[in-house]
């Protein structure tokens, strides 16, 4: 399955409610099953975001729902990346040696 790496900063309403961070983590992993996908981890940083989210989705649409609706709380915003894996990268050079 495609992976995608979210990175999450606080919003103000996030961050007031920081003690709550965990357990809003836990209800986004069962939001991302329902639809089909994976919460790989979740880590807390330090640095210019407040969190790394790793997730597996069957597709780009499924990715977006998912961020969708974890962005749509209100507790965060976020920069999502596709990310590919040795195997994915080894046929994406494959194909531009052509």
């Amino acid at each position: 399955m495609p992976t995608y790496v979210t990175l999450l900063n606080w919003t103000d309403q996030g961050i007031r409610n920081y003690r709550d961070t965990a357990k809003r983590a836990e209800a986004f992993g069962s939001a991302v099953q329902k639809l089909g996908a994976n919460l790989l981890n979740v880590f807390w940083t330090v640095g210019p975001y407040d969190l790394v989210a790793v997730v597996e989705a069957p597709d780009d649409e499924t990715a977006t729902a998912a961020i969708l609706q974890l962005g749509g709380v209100g507790n965060v915003r976020t920069t999502t990346l596709r990310a590919f894996g040795k195997e994915e990268m080894d046929r994406i050079l494959a194909k531009a040696a052509g």
